[in-house]
């Protein structure tokens, strides 16, 4: 089994948040790889890693970084995949830095960008885009979105049944 999605980190630091990636795939059954590597303390296996990518099957990557953020931006800028970035939540600015660092790519290089912390988001968004020309992919991302519409009903009922004296 051959891995169609790379999730990058900066550093193993991000790995509580990108875990929640991970953790999607592997419900989901869809073949990853997890990899730290920097934009500034590795740069050329960052490069190395970005041009051969397609090269190996991956169709997605999904790269979190924080701060500076510039894994994301460096990885795009030597691959022809979507990249999908996810800013970190740093101890500084609350991950602001990372995410205006991951949105404002030159033209010719986009990033797709989430929420800060948002890995679990960014491996949806993968997967919505693997989809497109994969029917069984799409069928279980039809079920998973059914799912989630069932959460709220069984919560709104859950909800409906406290009791509290002005509750109407």
């Amino acid at each position: 089994m051959k891995p169609v999605v790379s999730i990058i980190m900066g550093s193993t630091s991000d790995l509580p948040v990108m875990e929640k990636a991970c953790q999607f795939f592997e419900e989901m059954e869809i073949p990853f790889e997890v990899n730290a590597l920097s934009a500034h303390r590795t740069p050329a296996e960052v490069s190395e890693f970005a041009k051969g990518a397609a090269g190996r099957g991956i169709k997605v990557i999904i790269a979190g970084a924080g701060m500076a953020a510039a894994l994301p931006g460096v990885i795009a800028a030597e691959t022809p995949l979507p990249v999908i970035g996810v800013p970190i939540k740093g101890s500084c600015l609350e991950g602001l830095d990372a995410t205006f660092a991951i949105m404002q790519m030159p033209p010719g290089i986009p990033v797709a960008t989430v929420a800060i912390n948002g890995a679990q988001n960014a491996a949806i968004l993968a997967m919505q885009m693997m989809a497109l020309g994969d029917d069984a992919l799409m069928q279980k991302l039809v079920a998973y979105k059914s799912g989630l519409k069932k959460k709220i009903v069984k919560a709104n009922e859950e909800l409906a049944k406290l009791e509290y004296k002005f509750k109407v």
